[in-house]
């Protein structure tokens, strides 16, 4: 029965429901569809190998196993490393002595390793920009490290690309491909509470139903031709 009385406010008042999706569609969609058709920025995976210089630790013993558990632990300090404030900071001394600027706060910048191979994710909206900021990371883990690593023996990683980094284009976030369509239902949830008030406060009568609920008799009715 509640349903059915449910079904016909919903009938009754369809166009309070649609009245304020219709409203937010009209506002929200262009901005949307403009933001669909560009990228959400550019990104740039960088995979990279590193190792300490072997000839800054003195009498240094070990084996070629030894040379591979110093390689990953060199990786994982360089993965610590580049999250860091110190390392945008780094990049920026780069590109200033080469007459260049960027916008740090515009910077994305992700890390992770599988053992002796180092994953440095750059994310950037400008794609030219970003290709400067990639060489100047590359420089930076190539000549920067032991400036924080005093195990490094004062001497810079050996640093090695392992392939050429290629800057692309990255979809939007998530939230900005759905921000849309939240807003509509949104919208669509005012509009059932709009039909909902209508129906509470409305002074008419429709249907029979509606006397007999107030304890009035029928008495008779004209049928609808």
């Amino acid at each position: 029965m509640e349903l059915i009385l449910i079904a016909r406010v919903l009938r009754r008042w369809w166009f309070l429901i649609l009245i304020p999706p219709v409203v937010v569609a009209i506002l929200v969609l262009p901005g949307w569809l403009r933001a669909q058709s560009q990228a959400g920025g550019f990104g740039v995976t960088i995979r990279y190998s590193a190792a300490q210089v072997l000839d800054a630790i003195p009498n240094r013993d070990g084996d070629y196993q030894d040379v591979w558990l110093a390689s990953e632990l060199t990786v994982n300090a360089l993965t610590d490393w580049v999250r860091t404030s110190s390392f945008i900071d780094e990049i920026e001394g780069e590109l200033t002595a080469d007459g260049q600027t960027f916008n740090r706060g515009a910077l994305g910048v992700a890390a992770d390793n599988r053992r002796s191979v180092g994953l440095l994710t750059l994310g950037y909206p400008v794609a030219d920009d970003l290709e400067v900021i990639t060489q100047a990371a590359i420089d930076v883990l190539k000549t920067r490290a032991q400036v924080y690593f005093p195990q490094l023996g004062q001497q810079p990683a050996q640093v090695t690309i392992l392939d050429t980094p290629v800057v692309a284009a990255t979809p939007p976030a998530l939230a900005d491909r759905y921000n849309a369509f939240v807003r509509i239902g949104l919208a669509l949830m005012v509009g059932i509470g709009l039909a909902g008030l209508a129906a509470y406060f409305d002074p008419f009568l429709h249907r029979r139903d509606d006397l007999t609920e107030l304890g009035l008799r029928v008495i008779g009715s004209v049928p609808r031709r």
